[in-house]
């Protein structure tokens, strides 16, 4: 199994590790696009400040491609090896964003607690909810190291984490680790869009692949989609490839974005695909409902947004 972690809101290492003429190309092309991009940064702030109190049930469903075991025929006995199988998983977890504490970086992570997989329950959401509180709360990244470790075992051939927070890398603290392209305009649903393409300077901020026990990290690229209208961020897609043993890896992603009832943006969902040599390996589509924010208590309190009161029913006319 291949774990793939997208890591952001961490480029203030980052100012002093690019070459001037780099950095003035990303200057330049930051202040042709600032009207555009100081919006999306105000809604990137505005989520990194409120999603890390937040809570909401997430939906993966995975489709992949899982080689065979090791294979050695006995004597005597048919010398073809078993072929690859196509797997189909659904898990359903409560989800919640936080940081590792005992980290020099100030990265934010996804963290989950498994309800049910493939329709079988695992635990309830109650149970769920408070193992994430304790988990989220708790002084040590013993507990939230497993979650993520724990996540992995249920049968998932590939797992990308962490790309539903990747608006994040379009914070102001975020510019200094990006080169922008010109933008274009193209539609997204019902929406006029502006797509802006995006390049990260340094793989400090980029994408973390383990491959066993080796880890390695990929810069990535993309394209920024923000509504003409007003510059809400609508999608982010990024990308990476790299050379392993021989092969093309690529990895893209696509994730959509609306904004909460809280008012800052939330994942909507992620689609997430990966190839080895142009073909497709696994496909991760995550799903989200809305967003609720809860207290710094151990026990989840949610900020319910009051729904407005129904209509009084019309009284028929008289005669």
């Amino acid at each position: 199994m291949r774990l793939a972690f997208a890591a952001f809101l961490a480029p203030l290492a980052l100012a002093g590790q690019s070459s001037p003429s780099t950095m003035a190309a990303a200057k330049s092309a930051i202040e042709a696009s600032a009207p555009l991009l100081a919006r999306v940064a105000e809604e990137a702030d505005a989520m990194a400040q409120n999603i890390t109190r937040t809570l909401t049930t997430e939906t993966l469903e995975q489709r992949g491609i899982r080689q065979p075991a090791r294979f050695r025929p006995r004597a005597g006995a048919a010398a073809s090896a078993p072929s690859a199988r196509s797997t189909v998983r659904q898990v359903v977890s409560e989800y919640s964003v936080g940081t590792l504490k005992e980290t020099d970086s100030h990265d934010l992570h996804e963290f989950r607690q498994v309800i049910s997989v493939d329709g079988r329950p695992v635990q309830t959401e109650e149970s769920a909810r408070h193992a994430l509180s304790l988990g989220m709360q708790s002084p040590s990244d013993r507990i939230r190291k497993r979650m993520l470790e724990q996540f992995a075992k249920h049968g998932l051939v590939d797992v990308a984490t962490d790309y539903g927070l990747i608006l994040l890398e379009f914070t102001r603290r975020g510019w200094a680790n990006l080169v922008f392209g010109p933008y274009a305009e193209a539609r997204i649903g019902t929406d006029t869009a502006l797509v802006l393409g995006w390049k990260q300077i340094s793989t400090a901020g980029g994408e973390l692949e383990f491959h066993g026990r080796q880890a390695v990290r990929q810069s990535l690229q993309g394209r920024l989609w923000v509504r003409k209208s007003d510059g809400v961020p609508l999608r982010v897609e990024a990308w990476a490839e790299v050379q392993d043993g021989g092969h093309r890896l690529r990895d893209q992603a696509s994730v959509d974005y609306v904004m909460s009832a809280h008012g800052f943006p939330t994942p909507a969902s992620v689609v997430h695909r990966h190839s080895v040599d142009g073909q497709l390996m696994t496909e991760n589509l995550y799903r989200y409902e809305p967003f609720k924010m809860f207290s710094a208590e151990a026990d989840i309190k949610f900020t319910e947004v009051p729904e407005p009161p129904p209509a009084p029913p019309s009284q028929p006319e008289k005669p």
